[in-house]
């Protein structure tokens, strides 16, 4: 096995990308059907001299934001991204980042799955501080499993906003909902938190100026209630008007709620979840 598989992968890519699924010109006298070094490092705005380096090994630590940069300018899809990420960590200065550092809490506490209980068909989830989805009513999964948001494992809420393709569909505002998820994450980020920190290097490699560039501008305050477009297969488009609640003992989770927000999304959502008119009554928003 080559002991500079990250240079290997970068090359490889380079040279299997034709100028036009690039976006290029070929021009003439090509000796390769792949992109030269200058015109990747011309995509990606970063120096020949150092994608030289990183393609022969002798710069192997790039940083998120290079590796993302790579990834729109080749066209990778999300395995490869994910794959590119994962060989930028097999260097010693990133084994072991997060072992002595617990994890994000996925344990639910006992009197905050019985109020999930007591929600009924309600649409509503635990969501702990990366963001994944760690508890759900069957209301929720009604809502959400037909678009793809529970498909993780767990489930999380800004991979999917960022990183799947369905999600631009199901929330048609979703400029307004990827600010909003950028702001409830770095509200959790700190500098002792090895685990927020590797979601936020994974994320701008996977997802790209999509996600990158919002870590960059000013952070919106979390909203902590609103109303948010969703656009469901089988319930049509709906307005959800939505709750954030922290129990006393948060252990870094929060408890999410979703009601209609008008009478057509009322009637949507009773017919969704099977049950009779005015269950789920309407907050006017």
């Amino acid at each position: 096995m080559s002991d500079n598989e990250l240079g290997a992968f970068l090359r490889a890519r380079r040279e299997a990308l034709t100028p036009a699924e690039a976006g290029l010109l070929a021009g003439p006298r090509r000796r390769t059907p792949g992109l030269r070094r200058t015109e990747l490092a011309l995509l990606a705005g970063i120096s020949v001299e150092y994608l030289a380096r990183l393609e022969q090994g002798r710069d192997r630590n790039p940083s998120p934001q290079v590796l993302g940069a790579l990834s729109e300018a080749l066209r990778l899809p999300l395995d490869a991204r994910l794959h590119l990420r994962n060989l930028s960590k097999a260097g010693p200065q990133h084994r072991h980042i997060c072992a002595m550092a617990p994890g994000p809490v996925r344990e639910v506490r006992a009197p905050v799955r019985a109020l999930l209980d007591r929600l009924g068909p309600t649409p509503a989830a635990v969501v702990n501080q990366p963001g994944d989805i760690v508890a759900h009513t069957d209301g929720f999964a009604r809502l959400a499993g037909p678009v793809g948001l529970l498909d993780g494992d767990p489930p999380n809420l800004p991979r999917f906003v960022f990183t799947d393709p369905r999600a631009r569909t199901v929330f048609p505002d979703w400029d307004r909902v990827a600010d909003q998820q950028v702001a409830a994450l770095f509200l959790s980020v700190t500098g002792s938190d090895p685990h927020m920190a590797e979601l936020v290097r994974e994320l701008t490699v996977t997802a790209g100026p999509a996600f990158s560039s919002r870590v960059g501008a000013p952070t919106p305050l979390r909203a902590r209630s609103g109303v948010d477009r969703f656009a469901h297969p089988e319930a049509g488009e709906l307005r959800l008007a939505y709750e954030v609640l922290e129990p006393a003992e948060t252990d870094g989770q929060h408890l999410v709620v979703y009601l209609p927000a008008d009478e057509a999304t009322e009637v949507a959502l009773d017919a969704l979840m099977g049950r009779r008119p005015g269950t789920l009554r309407a907050v006017r928003a």
